[in-house]
């Protein structure tokens, strides 16, 4: 498997850097990637998820990029009967932790907002929970992603669907737009997790509800456990703990949150489903 992380400094570095406290010594500027909101991670990831749309555009099976993936701890393997409601071929190009759509309490007429929509699975299984009078939106930086994601909406006969290209920090949405924001293993890949929540409760409608899958980080976890996650699961930028993301979910002024272990990737980290709302 390719190394995941940036050339700068080595794995267990990087991992140490995205701590702010041992963010000078390992990376002087910042410039690894570790920064909030750092170039080097974004790029690191978008070059990951275009290469495994290539893949995915390639092969008639499940794509595996990391460890995690083959054993079945990521990937097309978690949807079972959700895999019904999208093609064969948005399903296999999964790289998520879970399902969003299974907990969502998606409803006709909704507009859902998918962070991070990849292949275009969730949306797709999101489009057809809201009907003909809702709207399923997936956003997605990689054009390889988004062009994989339009064929297969043209595939499913899908005319509530709508792709968009752009960074789940800075969504190019109105505020108070969208009723539910889903997203599968993808927020915890952003270098600035606080500023995804905040421009989550900027979207969301008064009353609308956040429900995403995501890998949490067991509390305490040391910089060469972090590498070695980064290298098992590809979360490079590094995965919150429950404590953090229950913390920066409430600066967002989202409330209601709750977290639930689904299943562990690692043997210091878990896949969850997050819940929480804006208030009404």
């Amino acid at each position: 498997m390719a190394d995941v992380t940036t050339s700068c400094c080595s794995s267990e570095a990087q991992a140490a850097c995205c701590e702010p406290e041992a963010k000078d010594s390992c990376c002087g500027d910042g410039a690894c990637g570790c920064a909030e909101g750092g170039a080097d991670i974004r790029e690191t990831v978008r070059e990951r998820y275009a290469a495994a749309a290539r893949s995915a555009a390639a092969a008639t099976t499940a794509v595996v990029v990391t460890e995690a993936d083959e054993h079945g701890l990521f990937g097309a393997s978690l949807y079972d009967e959700e895999a019904a409601d999208a093609p064969a071929a948005a399903v296999n190009a999964s790289l998520g932790c879970g399902v969003p759509t299974a907990v969502a309490d998606l409803r006709e007429g909704e507009t859902v907002l998918d962070l991070g929509s990849g292949a275009g699975a969730d949306v797709l299984i999101s489009a057809k929970r809201v009907g003909i009078s809702g709207t399923a939106i997936g956003l997605d930086m990689t054009d390889e992603m988004l062009e994989l994601a339009q064929r297969n909406a043209a595939q499913a006969g899908a005319g509530n669907v709508r792709f968009l290209k752009g960074h789940i920090e800075d969504i190019p949405l109105p505020d108070d737009s969208v009723d539910v924001v889903i997203s599968n293993c993808v927020i915890n890949l952003s270098g600035d997790k606080p500023q995804v929540l905040r421009e989550v409760a900027r979207v969301l409608r008064p009353g609308g509800r956040f429900a995403v899958s995501d890998v949490v980080a067991d509390p305490e976890m040391d910089a060469a456990t972090r590498a070695d996650m980064a290298a098992w699961t590809g979360c490079i930028a590094g995965a919150l703990t429950r404590d953090e993301y229950e913390r920066h979910l409430t600066d967002a002024g989202l409330v209601g949150v709750e977290i639930s272990e689904t299943h562990r990737v690692h043997e210091h980290a878990a896949s969850a489903i997050i819940r929480a709302r804006k208030p009404a």
